[in-house]
């Protein structure tokens, strides 16, 4: 390179026809990917990889250095010779793309050191790359830039457009939105297809410094980048008009070549190709990043005092979460909350009106919600805190589930779930949320039942590694532990018990109390219940749920404020599922609830504790 503004035009030119071959050969080995896709956006690469980023090859996710998100993972392979061509493994080894035994997967994945999330699941990556930027500009204030490249395919999901938004109302200038025009989608054109006046326009009216360039041109890209480094206010997006199968003759904006590899006639053009390289044995060193970003301790991180309830008191778990956010963000300053327009509802304004700089209002947009919180997270720089209703997480699954392939380590709280929040009626409750994030793999299921154990929750989660979620609920209830229990992941509390109980009871959050009121009214009666508050329903303590329903002649009945798949009871028949010994009766909503008082209707859906005590009756004639 001739220096940091001047572009030498034809080893650019050959670095991305090498990307070009590198897409081929690898695709080819692989027998399958997306070559054609690769091949559109060769030349932004090229530039941006070899001119324009600051990044160490040594330490991919060092973070003073600029970032990268290829949000239309399908493209993997030129991602990954990008980092071959820059020294970080052999060539040689993309000929493994997509093996079992490699790294280099068809979609790209945090198993490689170079990738921050995964994606592939399209329309996401912006949203992302959104979070790096604010944490960027407004955490570590130091100049590491985050480049996106976005398909045009994929500019048709609607969170792209959340995450614009998001990125131009707080002026992200350190983010650049590529977008690689090439025209064709999967199965055809995409709607716009080169109307580039129509993106440029979009983009504009969303805020934008919006560039329209030659995507094939990279004297033009290195420009282009340079006047978005300049721009100040504003993020920029680049409109790159691209052609899908760009250098391969026959194939080039040609439809019906979308993920397939080139078989022969890829031989054929790599022997083209290597035909246009002026010096087939071009190498261009990045450039490092120049400053520092500062050294953040994200770990052991406590509450600033610990719960201060009084006996008797009563308590929404919602109101105790944000009390623990805030205790937690006394202690350490790179604790952060985000909402979506719900924090007079969730609290989490308490830390908003403590450390309004660490708190991140991302509006009604609940998509890109989450994934700015993956986002804010990467790189270690930030404890993310997400909280809206629960029920609204459920639009934001795609999100969720992406962010645990990314290996993301967020918290989300979900407040007002189940039939007990009364009359917001059906739309507002949260009924399938347990189900949504017990089927996450890298998850920990949270449900608290008291403020104390929500305080604990709180501190427990921003030490766990993976995603956390944290069910909390609308109505007051009453003060369970002292205010020293101790709670730990994975360990269920016992509420009451004796040494006659005949059946065990397992509530958790506003059921938990109405199994102890149950409880009470078995007693009247001559049958003594044990009360099991799992705290988390996963990792469920399954150890305590088998000795303790033994301990009670093998009869259990289970209550959640929840619909019958995939949550407590789901988890307590699975635990349970190997027992000859152990009888679970399991009551739930059935059905879709209507408005109404809240203990209307955990009476009208079985929820309350006369029908604890029948489904018990029910039980001990087994």
């Amino acid at each position: 390179m001739k220096g940091d503004k001047n572009v030498d035009v034809q080893a650019l030119k050959d670095i991305a026809n090498k990307l070009r071959i590198d897409s081929i050969v690898a695709t080819n080995a692989s027998k399958s990917g997306h070559p054609t896709s690769c091949a559109s956006m060769a030349e932004v690469m090229s530039v941006l990889f070899f001119h324009t980023m600051r990044y160490k090859v040594s330490a991919p996710r060092d973070p003073s250095s600029d970032r990268f998100i290829l949000s239309k993972g399908h493209a993997a392979p030129i991602l990954y010779a990008a980092w071959a061509e820059a020294g970080l493994f052999p060539v040689e080894e993309l000929t493994h793309l997509r093996r079992v035994d490699s790294d280099l997967e068809g979609h790209p994945t945090p198993r490689l050191s170079f990738v921050d999330v995964g994606t592939g699941s399209l329309g996401q990556g912006l949203a992302v790359a959104a979070g790096m930027a604010y944490v960027g500009k407004y955490f570590d204030q130091v100049p590491y830039r985050v480049y996106c490249l976005i398909g045009d395919g994929e500019a048709a999901e609607g969170s792209v457009w959340e995450s614009l938004h998001f990125a131009s109302h707080y002026k992200l200038d350190n983010l650049v939105v590529i977008f690689d025009v090439n025209r064709l989608g999967q199965s055809e054109p995409t709607s716009l297809q080169h109307q580039l006046d129509v993106y440029d326009a979009r983009l504009k009216a969303f805020g934008l410094h919006s560039l329209v360039v030659d995507g094939h041109d990279v004297a033009e890209l290195a420009k282009a980048f340079d006047q978005a480094a300049a721009t100040s206010g504003k993020p920029t997006a680049i409109v790159a008009k691209t052609f899908k199968g760009k250098g391969f003759p026959g194939i080039e904006d040609k439809d019906n070549w979308h993920g397939k590899a080139l078989g022969a006639e890829g031989d054929k053009i790599v022997k083209h190709l290597q035909s246009q390289l002026a010096n087939p044995s071009i190498s261009i060193k990045p450039q490092p990043p120049t400053v520092q970003a500062p050294k953040v301790h994200i770990s052991d991180i406590t509450l600033s005092a610990p719960p201060a309830y009084k006996p008797g008191e009563t308590v929404a778990t919602r109101l105790a979460y944000g009390t623990a956010l805030k205790k937690i963000a006394d202690t350490n300053m790179r604790v952060i909350a985000l909402d979506g327009d719900t924090k007079n509802s969730t609290f989490s304004d308490k830390l908003r009106n403590a450390y309004p700089d660490r708190y991140v209002e991302c509006f009604i947009a609940e998509q890109n919600l989450v994934g700015v919180a993956v986002g804010a997270a990467c790189r270690d720089r930030t404890v993310a805190f997400v909280s809206t209703f629960a029920a609204f997480f459920t639009r934001t699954f795609d999100q969720i589930r992406m962010a645990a392939i990314s290996q993301s380590n967020i918290n989300l709280v979900g407040s007002h779930c189940g039939v007990s929040i009364g009359e917001d009626g059906p739309s507002q409750m949260g009924l399938e949320d347990l189900a949504l994030f017990r089927t996450i793999p890298t998850a920990t299921v949270f449900y608290p039942s008291d403020a104390v154990s929500t305080e604990r929750a709180v501190e427990l989660a921003a030490n766990t590694r993976g995603i956390c979620y944290i069910r909390t609920s609308r109505p007051n209830t009453a003060i369970l532990y002292p205010n020293d229990e101790v709670f730990k992941v994975g360990q269920a509390k016992l509420v009451r018990q004796s040494a006659k109980d005949q059946v065990l009871l397992i509530g958790a959050g506003i059921t938990l109390h109405t199994a102890l009121q149950a409880a009470d009214t078995l007693k009247a009666s001559g049958i003594n219940a044990r009360v099991l508050d799992p705290f988390t329903i996963k990792p469920l303590d399954t150890t305590a749920v088998l000795a303790h329903a033994r301990a009670c002649g093998g009869r259990v009945v289970v209550v959640e404020d929840h619909y019958q798949a995939g949550g407590l009871g789901e988890a307590v028949l699975s635990a349970t599922a190997s027992a000859r010994d152990v009888v679970v009766s399991h009551l739930h909503v059935r059905e879709v609830p209507r408005s109404g008082p809240p203990e209307v209707l955990l009476d009208k859906y079985g929820l309350s504790a006369p029908h604890i005590v029948n489904a018990v009756q029910a039980v001990m004639k087994l």
